[in-house]
């Protein structure tokens, strides 16, 4: 297994040079990846994704932990993001229902690769975690974790206080 502290120098091949960036399409997926990051939206598409249309209550029995002011203020994000479709039904009591839309289903797709790239790496960053805080503390504890991190990686050298 590879040394999973192990700094590269190789850069990651973003499809656009430096030259050609464009900055709304930067704001844009940055704003995006707020939005995914936030655990929520993803547990959402993955139980949308995985069981079509779902009422309220389902989804939040499928997300699980969420609490339903969260839930709604989620779906209604995603909703204005156009990922998914709420449908209300006129009737009593109303009935609402929630589905993927297409673009919601790719951005789910996209983020199946995290899944795999932790899957792959999951050794790798258990490893990573468990040096990382066996050299904070040997370092004095938390509070000087970064610099237990920094001598990890070989950026700073290892100095007796």
């Amino acid at each position: 297994m590879n040394d999973p502290l192990q700094a590269v120098t190789r850069a990651p091949q973003w499809p656009y040079g430096a030259e050609a960036r464009d900055p709304e399409l930067d704001e844009l997926v940055r704003e995006i990846i707020g939005r995914i990051a936030d655990k929520w939206t993803m547990l959402v598409i993955e139980a949308l994704a995985e069981h079509g249309c779902l009422r309220f209550t389902q989804l939040t029995a499928k997300v699980g932990g969420v609490s339903q002011k969260m839930l709604t203020k989620t779906v209604r994000q995603m909703e204005a993001d156009g990922l998914l479709v709420r449908t209300v039904y006129p009737q009593v009591p109303p009935k609402v229902e929630y589905r993927l839309t297409e673009m919601g289903m790719s951005l789910g797709e996209a983020f199946c690769g995290v899944w795999l790239w932790a899957e792959r790496h999951r050794q790798s960053i258990e490893a990573a975690r468990q040096a990382y805080q066996a050299q904070a503390a040997a370092s004095g504890g938390s509070g000087n974790a970064d610099a237990a991190a920094a001598r990890l990686s070989g950026t700073l050298p290892v100095h007796s206080h």
